[in-house]
């Protein structure tokens, strides 16, 4: 059972000046994640930048849509309690509070992003020098001996536009069950290139072994589902690994152009291209690396992708057939049912995942 969360400050969404959206939309859409969240809040729309930092100096939990003047925009370094966000992608963010490129729907994960950081907040440590080389670790809560630690990771289709605040509902109710969660950032591949992106996932899951005193878990959604089967294959520290709605076959992901063309631009070409292009995919996609020779959770909503449904479906046989100790969940859910808290999938997963942590599924 989990323990009662503490309450949040009202939520302001700010609009600042020459904002280019439909302020009744945004007042909608931050209405019903106000009542999902079960919190109160209001939508203002600023006349200036004083206006603008008024609000932030209130009690208030700020959510600021700068729009494009630049006194408003300037505020950002001086205000990292507030969540920023711009609509349409950026070439340079201000920080992991600022979100981009979600479009309107963005309001909704900004909202969610101010609520959660406080509710369930979290240790950010570094590990490594680039900005986005970081984890936010909850502590587990009312764990009987040393407590499993679960790297999460978040998908995406590996662009820069999503980010780890995806996954901080997940991250809090796995505290809340009894696991560490090391809700874990990562250099993305389309600003970065594919290496960068590998190489820091292995680098955040081997800092979170070195500090596990209990078995050690990796759970991916969607890309991070990618990421976190391979990295399962390489760590032989890792207990469990589990995928969320994950992309599990690169090579035919990439051949049907899932997300316009996502794993090719991703990994560096199209499978079939030059001969190095191939090996990325083989050391990459999790159909090509089984035996993965670790107990797996394959988790998949029925109301996804079909395309997605099949990668795992299929991907869930290959490896059973391959000698891996395989579970695979398929239950009624969307893409994101898988990585909600109050959904029934999750909440099988979650299940899923404490009796294999308790029935002894660590590697030897």
């Amino acid at each position: 059972m989990t323990s009662p969360v503490p309450d949040v400050p009202d939520v302001v969404v700010v609009t600042g000046p020459g904002l280019v959206a439909d302020l009744r939309l945004l007042s909608e859409t931050a209405e019903r994640e106000f009542d999902r969240l079960g919190v109160r809040g209001r939508v203002v729309a600023a006349a200036g930048a004083a206006e603008v930092e008024a609000l932030l100096a209130s009690p208030e939990t700020p959510v600021v849509l700068p729009g494009p003047t630049r006194e408003v925009r300037a505020l950002m370094a001086r205000h990292p309690r507030a969540v920023w966000l711009d609509l349409h992608p950026v070439a340079d963010p201000a920080g992991p509070e600022h979100l981009h490129g979600r479009g309107v729907w963005g309001l909704v994960w900004a909202v969610r992003r101010a609520v959660h950081r406080l509710r369930r907040p979290a240790r950010r440590i570094a590990y490594g020098p680039h900005p986005d080389q970081w984890a936010e670790v909850r502590p587990a809560r009312g764990a009987a001996g040393p407590a499993p630690v679960a790297v999460v990771l978040h998908g995406g289709y590996w662009r820069s536009i999503w980010g780890a605040d995806l996954m901080d509902a997940l991250c809090a109710d796995l505290a809340g069950r009894g696991l560490a969660a090391w809700n874990l950032e990562y250099r993305r591949p389309d600003r970065h290139g594919w290496a960068a992106t590998t190489e820091d996932v292995a680098a955040g899951v081997a800092l979170a072994a070195r500090e596990a005193a209990g078995p050690l878990v990796v759970i991916g959604h969607s890309a991070g589902g990618q990421l976190a089967l391979r990295a399962a294959a390489d760590d032989h520290r890792v207990s469990l690994a589990v995928a969320l709605a994950g992309v599990l076959d690169l090579v035919e992901a990439d051949r049907r152009r899932l997300s316009a063309g996502a794993v090719a631009a991703a990994l560096g070409g199209p499978a079939g291209e030059a001969p190095e292009v191939p090996e990325v995919y083989a050391r990459s996609s999790p159909l090509e690396r089984v035996p993965l020779k670790v107990p797996q959770l394959v988790v998949q909503g029925g109301g996804d992708d079909p395309d997605l449904v099949d990668l795992g479906r299929r991907y869930a046989r290959a490896a059973r057939a391959a000698g891996d100790d395989v579970t695979y969940l398929e239950m009624p859910g969307d893409h994101f049912d898988v990585i909600d808290p109050a959904s029934p999938i999750w909440r099988a997963a979650a299940g899923a995942i404490g009796d294999r942590l308790g029935g002894g599924s660590r590697r030897g």
